[in-house]
This record gives structure tokens, C-alpha cells and sequence, in this order.
């Protein structure tokens, strides 16, 4: 049900997919289907291995129009996957992580590994200052509404200053990889008690000088 692989990406990273939940979601994406099956057999392993990294940025990106929800239920989901998988798991993403992809009817898959090459954004080097490619790993990826939610846990989720740039990342990886518009996409972090999301497509990397 549940087709696994650990990536030794720095550290240890286990990607998952719920293969069932795939199948009946991603109907209209056959993209990301053959995305999240192909990146078992060929993720390009040596990109992880160096900077920079999605989760290690340390700028703002405007016009995210960060929207803050009350009460959503990744957060209702968060509070269960805490306690349910407290004995389960050490780390707190992994009790989170699991509990959404075994229990949550529209998470697919965790810790997605991604990559973007210097030449597939005009303003790379201005950014990343780097020729090596951004990496990332997702994670939670979820299918509501015909949209693609790419969701970071983060267990202080209020006082983060630059969630929303990684995840604004994460969301532009996998539209480079799949060649799914930016607008099929949704972004969103949260912990327990707090929620923010947003529309990446409001952003544009190509007007940074």
C-alpha cells in the first residue's frame, strides 16, 4: 500500500508514497504520478550532497499574500499524529508525516525529494548565488480541490520568518519537474495550533533582478 525508499541526502530522508490514494487523487496529474514513481529508480543522488538547499534559505519573497487559517485541519491532523504515534516515532515530523499519509484521506506521499537546475530560472545565480542545483524534500503533498498542496511542518509554525520561501520553492521544483503550472499548485506550513497558506503563482522569480 505504502512504496518506500530511504535517500541518504546528507542524512537519512524516507520517501513514501501511499499508492492507493495516488492512483484515485492524481487522475487529471499524470505528471506527478510518473514524477513520484520515476524519482525511486532515478533520483539524482549526488545533487543533495551540497548547497543550497530550499530549507536553508534565508530571504523573503513578496506578493505571497500569506493567508493565516484558523482551524484547518492539518492542524486537527497534527494534534492526532502527535499523540497517536507519540510511542511510534521519535522525531516529531515522522509521527506527523506518517499519521497524514496512513490516515488522511489527501495526503500521497512525504519527504519528496526535488531539484532545480541553474538554467531552469533566469535569476538562479542572483539568488542562490551557486552553479549547483537547489534541492529540497517535501514534507507532505496533498490533492484537494484539483489542486496540488505542498505543506511543510513546522513546529513553531508563528514565528518562522522564511517558511513561506521555502515552500514557495518547493512548489516551483515540482512544477519544473512535472511541467504542471504554477497555478495547479497551493503552499501552505503549519504546527498544531497554526496555519498559513498561499497561492505561489502571485509570486514572480523571473522579475528579480
Amino acid at each position: 500500500m505504502i512504496k518506500q525508499i530511504s535517500f541518504k541526502h546528507g542524512w537519512f530522508y524516507y520517501y513514501r508514497v501511499h499508492e492507493p490514494k495516488t492512483k484515485q487523487l492524481c487522475e487529471t496529474f499524470p505528471e506527478l504520478i510518473s514524477y513520484l514513481y520515476d524519482t525511486f529508480d532515478n533520483c539524482p543522488n549526488d545533487y543533495f550532497q551540497v548547497e543550497p538547499r530550499s530549507s536553508h534559505l534565508k530571504f523573503p519573497l513578496n506578493q505571497l499574500n500569506l493567508t493565516d487559517v484558523n482551524n484547518h485541519e492539518v492542524c486537527n491532523l497534527t494534534k492526532l499524529g502527535l499523540d497517536k504515534n507519540s510511542e511510534r516515532y521519535k522525531s516529531n515530523h515522522s509521527k506527523v508525516q506518517m499519521f497524514m499519509l496512513e490516515n488522511d484521506t489527501n495526503t500521497i506521499a512525504i519527504e519528496v525529494p526535488l531539484w532545480l537546475q541553474p538554467e531552469e530560472l533566469d535569476t538562479y545565480k542572483n539568488l542562490f548565488n551557486s552553479e549547483n542545483p537547489l534541492t529540497g524534500h517535501i514534507d507532505l503533498v496533498r490533492i484537494e480541490n484539483d489542486k496540488i498542496w505542498i505543506w511543510d511542518y513546522k513546529p513553531n509554525a508563528s514565528k518562522e520568518k522564511y517558511a513561506s520561501t521555502q515552500v514557495y520553492f518547493y512548489a516551483y521544483m515540482l512544477s519544473k519537474r512535472t511541467g504542471i503550472p504554477l497555478e495547479k499548485f497551493r503552499c501552505g506550513y503549519f504546527d498544531s495550533a497554526n496555519c498559513y497558506i498561499f497561492k505561489p503563482e502571485n509570486h514572480h522569480l523571473e522579475t528579480i533582478n
